[in-house]
């Protein structure tokens, strides 16, 4: 499967404008700390993808019931974090204006193609909404994981909100 989540990611790089970034550690990158080492890079400039389950919340106001809401379909929430940060869970929910909670490793490879350890920040089977960690911004260059637990791709927090269509928000835990 990695192959073809591999060329998936490498097809939407292309379609992107985005040069062929991409480079395959044979040691693994499935952790930021494996990838900062394979990579040579701090971890902080990993960009590691952390998959989460949402739903929509009822805005102030709205007439529909509590059940009704919670009937509501789950959607991908990606969240691309700095390698050295913990997500704050409420500051996600926050910014997309969704409950979020945490997702499955059945669920995400379902709903994004992508295993975890290999998530990529694009090319998903189900289009997720997608907030980047403002710390992310600091770094000239990043690396993300581009499809699979050995491969990681190139590139600057600035393409990366691009590719992603994602938004800006400070998601890191405090403390």
């Amino acid at each position: 499967m990695s192959g073809g989540s591999v060329e998936r990611v490498r097809a939407a790089l292309a379609a992107a404008g985005h040069a062929d970034t991409i480079s395959a550690f044979p040691d693994g990158t499935r952790s930021a700390a494996e990838a900062a080492a394979a990579v040579g890079c701090d971890v902080a400039q990993i960009a590691k993808s952390i998959v989460f389950r949402a739903a929509a919340r009822p805005a102030e106001g709205d007439a529909r019931s509590r059940e009704s809401a919670s009937m509501m379909p789950e959607r991908p929430v990606l969240v691309v974090a700095s390698g050295a940060n913990r997500v704050d869970m409420a500051k996600v929910a926050a910014a997309l204006m969704f409950h979020v909670k945490r997702a499955d490793g059945a669920w995400v490879r379902e709903v994004t193609g992508f295993a975890i350890g290999g998530v990529a920040p694009l090319a998903h089977l189900t289009p997720p909404a997608v907030v980047l960690d403002e710390d992310l911004f600091r770094f000239d260059r990043i690396w993300a994981a581009a499809g699979s637990p050995m491969h990681v791709f190139e590139t600057t927090p600035a393409n990366l909100l691009r590719l992603s269509g994602g938004l800006r928000a400070d998601v890191r835990e405090a403390g």
